[in-house]
């Protein structure tokens, strides 16, 4: 089975992104005896981070986490139509490629529906960047839907999660496979 790492780049541990994160995307990857593991970068020392001192010893443990996860989901809020600088400050110490072999979904909340724009320019170019093997597309709700997912006038931010988690687990799944055959060809 597959492990999922979701990474929050929300300051808040009552944000509107760590309520979709835990309520929604966390229940859809877990099924199936997927394991799912959750890092908040606010808890991370900001010091470090804002130094960019890969080598702390939470930074590198950190680090760990994403290197031995399958898929990862990227969270952030958007703040003045940009993610969140907490966000960047951890991107920012990552290794240059360590996103390499990794399916990754970008999810973000915001206040304007026009902000998810940024999903697809600025969060997934990083995201490429660090070598993301496989991007698939985004989510991004606005804050009132996050708060209200179970609210009919939502139902289609239920299901563009739907489709962004199961597009997660089908590119994890895929590289999984392609990773276990090249394995093989070479023993």
């Amino acid at each position: 089975m597959a492990t999922f790492l979701t990474v929050s780049g929300s300051t808040l541990p009552d944000s509107c992104i760590e309520h979709v994160l835990f309520t929604q995307v966390v229940p859809r990857l877990a099924g199936d005896g997927h394991e799912t593991r959750h890092l908040a970068v606010r808890d991370l020392p900001a010091g470090a981070l804002l130094h960019g001192d890969a080598d702390h010893p939470r930074l590198t443990a950190a680090a760990q986490l994403l290197a031995a996860a399958d898929g990862v989901v990227i969270a952030t809020p958007l703040y003045k139509a940009s993610y969140s600088g907490l966000l960047k400050a951890f991107l920012d110490v990552l290794p240059r490629r360590g996103l390499v072999g990794k399916a990754v979904l970008p999810l973000a909340t915001g206040h304007m529906v026009s902000h998810g724009t940024l999903l697809h320019e600025a969060l997934r170019t990083v995201l490429r960047s660090m070598g993301a093997t496989a991007v698939v597309p985004g989510c991004f709700l606005t804050e009132r839907a996050a708060r209200s997912l179970e609210a009919p006038q939502y139902v289609g931010a239920c299901e563009q999660l739907d489709r962004g988690t199961a597009l997660l687990r089908r590119a994890t799944a895929r590289l999984s496979a392609q990773q276990a055959a090249a394995v093989r060809s070479v023993a």
